[in-house]
């Protein structure tokens, strides 16, 4: 009984004829590891003297380096964002010192510490030597890294990435990300394909406390511990996303908690004790080089600075100068120079000689990108990327392709066998897999079911199991980490989704970071994927299963698109998707799975070239441009009502991929164009193609572009509505009879 004279009850307490049953309470424990470590006076006493020179060393030139970036962005000369570290050092050099030079890291906008430290790291192992001169290979360093951040053509990715996007593979930098945890993902590709070559490498993937409640961020930590990937999930956190403190935005500020709920072994430090930090890393290692998975390092750190640019954050009123102030105190540069003057390892005379050997290396590497002009500072003009740059490395330039066998149907020569859809979308990959032991495949559901929900994987999972992964249904985390395999360069990942509508899931992952990474890079980041989806029209999935995604990917920079319509065409076409060495969308549609087409009965290893179109009908009065399952339904409406009409299978849909050679000189002959498409007219492909046409070609056309498309609406699951809203024979009738009317002609 209480004070108040009534019963205090257990919120899942039972009664039975009035006896108070308490329910049975077991207490849970993690499966796992969660723990602080700090260092003590004995720890500093057994360091290396050298470790702790190489702590000084790299974080006093990480911190000259910030202060010349913020510097020259207050003179207004840093175009775009300046997200210093400065306060941050101890994080990135403590672990980075704990790595292999072959071991990887990527992180997020804010990273020029950790893109410095692991360069350091990879040129001077044991450390940059506290004298009075920085030798040559480091000033290239921090030339190439502040070129690029200034963006100019000297710097790591020629200009195109400046402050955000830093990338130098050689030195295990995989890349930085300006999308707040956008670069999870892709990090534990490069995890993947540590385990995978059995290296016993680890990548490490930076990020702050902002990041912590990005679902990519969550689902990648899923996937890492269910795989045991050697990936470390390091989390700077500096106790503010932007201005929005971390007790606002999480019940949990301890952010390291979040690896126990997938299992992940997981270290709190404080990061501005670079000792404590580098023994948490080494733990982690130890942990990750032993196959038990990933980890996870929450080092609490600072940001002496705003978000971007020269400001405190006090001065844009989130957080108190007090506060800035009782940071700074715990500097920790001053750190180390204490706790080695202590141990009689430093002479302070020697640290402040080496602060200024790095300012003046900065400044004379400022001078050589920056001059005055009427008194003004200005980039020397001559240090910037030439404006006919500007689109280079989009793509690449296909030189994969110079000595492989090109094959049209028309061509075969040997036996021919009739073969389903579905068994050529199976065979050519087995085929490929036999021959290639760089493919992988992944998706929902691929090693189950007989081959996926359509058969499409048939085969390939006893052949391959180790290369045939079922996912967790995490479609931004899974065609992520793909594109991180890809962009390691040692594997080629092959990736299922399930229903088009479903790249809306992964749309950071598949147009933020695949799409961009060639060109974003400087244009040499090879990013060979293959993205496999179906179109579901007509089999009653309704509106979130059932989109045509060829107008979403045209209109995004860096996919090549392919569209087979024949169990041929997509034989050849895969061959090519899998040989490119650019991302590769490829279509496929339902309706076709269960058709038939002749195949050579041997040979799976021909191609045909990505942008081949083909002209399929031959005709005089008009062009008809359209693809997938549409083909053959306008060839069969064509011959029905006797249209006079080239009909051309696009094929490839991209930018790059139009065939303007065919579709120019059929429409020189026609003066006439009827785009076909199955799906709704929001994302349509056909509007962007018609925009194109009438570009390419206005002078040969006598009449506007038309378009047969379906309703504005998605289609529904209601057999009826799902027929209303797709195209289908009859909208294809009255296009081409439309079409022969303008011309003031008939049909019988």
């Amino acid at each position: 009984m209480t004070e108040a004279g009534t019963a205090c009850f257990h919120p899942n307490a039972r009664s039975l004829n009035g006896v108070l049953r308490m329910p049975t309470e077991t207490p849970l424990l993690p499966v796992t590891h969660w723990l602080e470590l700090g260092t003590e006076s004995r720890d500093w006493d057994r360091a290396e003297p050298a470790l702790l020179q190489a702590f000084l060393t790299h974080m006093i030139l990480i911190r000259v380096f910030e202060e010349k970036v913020l510097e020259l962005a207050g003179q207004g000369l840093v175009h775009g964002p300046a997200h210093s570290a400065i306060g941050q050092e101890a994080a990135a050099v403590g672990c980075v010192m704990a790595l292999r030079t072959s071991d990887q890291i990527n992180g997020s906008h804010r990273a020029h510490h950790q893109f410095l430290a692991k360069a350091f790291h990879f040129l001077r192992p044991q450390g940059i030597r506290l004298a009075p001169e920085i030798d040559a290979g480091i000033r290239e360093v921090c030339h190439r890294a502040l070129s690029e951040i200034l963006g100019l053509a000297q710097g790591y990715c020629k200009g195109r990435g400046g402050s955000m996007h830093l990338r130098w593979l050689q030195s295990g930098n995989l890349g930085t990300n300006a999308i707040v945890g956008g670069g999870v993902p892709m990090a534990a590709g490069s995890a993947w394909a540590h385990q995978r070559s059995n290296t016993g490498d680890a990548t490490f993937t930076f990020f702050g406390d902002g990041a912590i409640n990005i679902g990519s961020v969550l689902e990648t930590m899923n996937m890492a511990a269910a795989w045991k990937l050697p990936l470390c999930f390091f989390i700077e956190n500096n106790r503010y996303a932007v201005s929005t403190a971390i007790e606002e935005v999480t019940a949990e500020p301890r952010l390291s908690s979040r690896g126990l709920a997938f299992g992940i072994a997981a270290w709190k430090v404080d990061g501005m004790d670079p000792l404590a930090v580098h023994l948490a890393t080494a733990q982690a290692l130890e942990h990750m080089r032993s196959g038990n998975g990933p980890t996870l390092i929450e080092a609490d750190v600072y940001r002496y600075f705003h978000q971007n640019g020269p400001l405190p954050g006090s001065a844009f009123g989130y957080r108190t100068k007090a506060e800035e102030q009782v940071w700074r105190g715990r500097d920790p540069i001053e750190r180390v120079i204490a706790e080695m003057s202590a141990r009689g390892l430093l002479d302070a005379a020697a640290a402040r000689q080496f602060t200024e050997c790095a300012r003046r290396l900065m400044n004379d590497i400022a001078a050589q990108l920056v001059e005055t002009e009427m008194g003004k500072k200005r980039i020397i003009p001559a240090l910037w990327p030439s404006a006919d740059f500007v689109d280079f490395g989009i793509r690449g330039d296909l030189s994969e392709f110079a000595a492989v066998r090109h094959l049209e149907a028309e061509q075969v020569a040997g036996e021919q066998v009739e073969a389903k859809f579905i068994e050529a979308v199976a065979d050519v990959m087995q085929r490929r897999m036999a021959q290639d032991p760089r493919i992988v495949v992944m998706g929902e559901d691929v090693h189950r079911l007989k081959g996926g929900t359509n058969g499409a994987t048939r085969g390939l999972s006893a052949a391959f199991p180790d290369r045939v992964l079922g996912t967790p249904i995490a479609e931004n985390a899974f065609v992520g980490l793909a594109g991180g395999i890809a962009l390691d360069g040692r594997y080629i990942p092959v990736v299922e989704f399930m229903y088009p509508d479903f790249v809306w899931v992964a749309a950071d992952q598949v147009f933020n970071q695949i799409a961009k990474a060639r060109h974003m890079f400087g244009g040499d980041s090879d990013m060979p994927l293959v993205l496999r989806m179906k179109v579901a029209m007509g089999t009653g999935y309704g509106s979130q299963h059932s989109m045509d995604p060829a107008g979403i990917f045209a209109t995004s920079v860096g996919w090549r698109i392919v569209a087979p319509s024949t169990p041929f065409d997509y034989i050849g076409l895969m061959n090519s998707a899998l040989l490119c060495r650019d991302p590769v969308l490829v279509i496929e549609h339902v309706e076709l799975y269960s058709q038939k087409g002749r195949i050579p009965a041997q040979d799976r290893d021909y191609f045909i070239p990505l942008g081949k179109a083909k002209l399929v009908r031959r005709g005089n009065k008009m062009t008809v441009l359209t693809y997938l399952s549409m083909v053959q339904r306008v060839i069969e409406v064509a011959q029905r009502i006797g249209v006079d009409a080239d009909i051309i299978d696009l094929r490839s849909l991209d930018r790059a991929g139009i065939d303007w050679q065919l579709i120019e000189s059929s429409i020189r002959r026609t003066g006439n164009v009827l785009i076909v498409e199955q799906g709704s007219a929001g994302p349509s492909y056909g509007g962007w193609l018609a925009a194109e046409v009438q570009s390419h070609c206005f002078d040969y056309l006598d009449q506007p572009v038309r378009r047969v498309h379906g309703t504005e609406a998605a289609p529904s699951i209601s057999k009826v509505l799902e027929a209303a809203a797709c195209a289908g024979a009859a909208d294809i009738e009255r296009g081409l009879r439309q079409v022969v009317a303008d011309q003031g002609l008939s049909l019988s």
